[in-house]
């Protein structure tokens, strides 16, 4: 298997989230996943996915032992009408979408993005809270968050929707 052929499988394997039985759950409830909810928001073949591979580094309760690519949301920037954004998606077959140390990394990287290039973020939200299992390091990802975004008030446009718990 050459490097290329390699990566496209790990990439196909992070794209399933939470696996396709957590997917089929999520259509089961009425719900989209992450990225079907990216795809419907941006101009087709728009989307450019960071930190696709990153995952949490948690030790405690066993979650040395579930460890899954993208850790529980999507992140990137595309277009919307031929207009640059960046968004993210928190992907509930993941954690249920919950927030950890390296999730809040992802998403305050990509505030910083929009930030400086003064283009729009916008955050899909359908997610059950905080990692509990990380404690006081998942709580911490939240004041990193809100402070970008009190930071980005008034200088860029901020959309956030609420989809899920």
């Amino acid at each position: 298997m050459s490097v290329i052929e390699a990566l496209e499988q790990r990439r196909a394997g992070a794209k399933l989230g939470g696996g396709e039985k957590r997917i089929d759950a999520q259509h089961a409830r009425g719900r989209l996943t992450a990225r079907e909810r990216i795809d419907l928001l941006l101009d087709k073949h728009s989307f450019e996915e960071m930190d696709m591979f990153v995952q949490h580094r948690s030790t405690e309760f066993g979650m040395e032992n579930t460890k899954i690519p993208g850790d529980g949301v999507v992140t990137g920037w595309g277009t919307v009408n031929g207009r640059k954004v960046f968004v993210f998606a928190k992907d509930f077959t993941v954690f249920g979408g919950s927030l950890s140390e390296t999730h809040a990394a992802k998403i305050t990287k990509l505030q910083d993005m929009a930030l400086k290039a003064r283009a729009p973020i916008i955050g899909l939200y359908d997610a059950g809270g905080a990692r509990i299992q990380e404690g006081v390091a998942a709580l911490a990802g939240y004041s990193y968050v809100f402070r970008r975004v009190v930071q980005a008030s008034g200088v860029i446009p901020q959309i956030s929707v609420i989809m899920g718990p």
